[in-house]
């Protein structure tokens, strides 16, 4: 038996502050899905990879599977609506949504702060989660956009300005 509670252990993670993607996909019948997600990492740059975790029973879990592509979208400040849009499940989740077919066909949201195409390379079981590591095959990258932050159970931002003079004063 723990020395806590599982309240208590969701009240703990909630102090560490993530950033905030959307992960699309495509079915066998190529129909794009997306769920939130906020447990997304970077692993490593040679090879470039990344990991994020789903519930083991998510309904998106075959079509993210080894070898099985998807597109993760880091969402920008003002997109917290997206971040709750995606993160109930919905029939047509893209109506009304901004956006387009990638290159690659998987569904692109518009205006987001980078976008990580990549292709599952192993899948771990992770307690009641799987731990999905990627390769990332693609990027964009717009770092004039702050992303959106979410911590202690809100969303929240960083205000770069403040973060560029205190960088800009540093005697290092």
């Amino acid at each position: 038996m723990t020395p806590f509670t599982s309240q208590e252990l969701r009240k703990g993670f909630a102090s560490f502050a993530t950033g905030v993607t959307v992960i699309t996909c495509l079915d066998e019948e190529n129909n794009s899905h997306g769920i939130t997600i906020s447990s997304f990492n970077t692993v490593s740059l040679e090879p470039p990879l990344i990991l994020w975790s789903l519930k083991k029973h998510s309904r998106l879990m075959p079509w993210v599977e080894l070898g099985k592509k998807h597109l993760i979208h880091v969402l920008e400040r003002s997109q917290e609506n997206l971040a709750m849009h995606f993160a109930t499940v919905k029939t047509d989740q893209f109506k009304g949504i901004d956006h387009k077919p990638a290159a690659s066909g998987l569904t692109q949201i518009d205006h987001c702060v980078a976008y990580y195409e990549c292709e599952t390379v192993c899948v771990h079981i992770g307690g009641d989660h799987n731990i999905i590591v990627a390769k990332v095959i693609n990027l964009k990258n717009h770092p004039e956009r702050e992303p959106l932050i979410f911590a202690r159970s809100q969303f929240v931002g960083l205000d770069f300005t403040e973060t560029k003079l205190a960088n800009t004063n540093s005697s290092l």
